[in-house]
């Protein structure tokens, strides 16, 4: 019986743990989600409706323009 009940939290514990997928984006750099971390940057959005949020080292530089 002890056994049960530790393997049951176990499950339980391991189903919490792991997170569900995300859809990928951006090249697959990006992740799609309703709100992005601090330093990631919206681009696009992506097919559910969702932010793509992509992280800084992979985010697109700014072309300088010279006059």
């Amino acid at each position: 019986m002890k056994l049960l009940l530790l393997t049951l939290a176990a499950l339980l514990l391991l189903s919490q743990l792991t997170p569900g997928s995300t859809q990928k984006c951006w090249n697959l750099h990006g992740k799609c989600r309703h709100t992005c971390f601090r330093k990631e940057k919206i681009y696009v959005y992506c097919t559910n409706n969702k932010l793509c949020c992509v992280k800084p080292k992979y985010q697109p530089r700014e072309k300088l323009r010279s006059f």
